[in-house]
């Protein structure tokens, strides 16, 4: 991805290679081009880079901006391809187990839910079992138990599995949607605390096979799982 930005404040040949200096330095820049006499940027990256995060990497006197490009339609582009994979999982359970509600008389919500955590602990935990080593090394990272018991992360990946044969099979409900509801509340914890602090570190939901950044998007996944037990619960009490 190559990105021209408009650079203002640069007077000088040491301007020049201060500014580059200082691109070179943000995450995800391969390479920079800077010109003052046309008072422009040329920035190749791996990942479109927020323009906030380039105008922190400058000294005062330099101000960017983008002149060529949308960075709202970027930024879109970019979150889109980070996170495909999550997208296109939560889009084909929800075509599959929509479809399913076909073959009755009229649209079971309770059984549609059942048949949608069925989906998504399988293939959840499928991903987690491709590589469960690197699963539980990333996992450990952040969950709260997982950080005191580190055996926990591999435990957690059974369990997921373990709660996605439950629910295919509608065993025990109340016992289904009680676990399910304690497992998912306790994880989001971690979840919340490592978005809150921003910190930098791999979401491990789909194991260690794609690199997805923990963001609000893990923080959802999880609170979709608690909201669907924590609702299924309620029918059942």
């Amino acid at each position: 991805m190559v990105h021209t930005y408009q650079v203002t404040g640069m007077t000088c040949s040491s301007c020049e290679a201060k500014v580059k200096s200082s691109l070179l330095m943000v995450e995800n820049v391969v390479s920079v081009e800077v010109s003052k006499d046309e008072n422009s940027a040329t920035i190749t990256m791996d990942k479109h880079i927020p323009l906030d995060r380039l105008q922190n990497a400058l000294a005062e006197k330099y101000h960017i901006s983008a002149q060529q490009h949308s960075e709202l339609a970027e930024q879109t582009k970019g979150w889109l391809a980070t996170y495909k994979p999550i997208l296109l999982i939560f889009f084909y359970i929800s075509l599959v187990t929509l479809l399913v509600q076909f073959a009755n008389d009229r649209f079971d919500v309770m059984q549609w839910m059942r048949h949608f955590m069925a989906g998504f602990f399988l293939v959840f935990s499928f991903f987690k079992m491709l590589n469960l080593k690197g699963f539980a090394e990333s996992y450990v990272m952040y969950d709260v138990v997982a950080k005191r018991l580190p055996a926990w992360a591999y435990i957690y990946a059974f369990t997921e599995l373990a709660l996605g044969i439950a629910f295919l099979i509608n065993f025990n409900p109340l016992i289904t949607n009680g676990v399910t509801f304690t497992v998912m509340s306790i994880s989001i914890v971690g979840v919340l605390q490592s978005v809150l602090n921003k910190k930098k570190i791999q979401c491990a939901c789909l194991g260690a096979v794609f690199n997805l950044p923990m963001s609000t998007v893990t923080i959802i996944e999880d609170a979709l799982m608690i909201a669907m037990s924590g609702w299924m619960l309620l029918n059942l009490i």
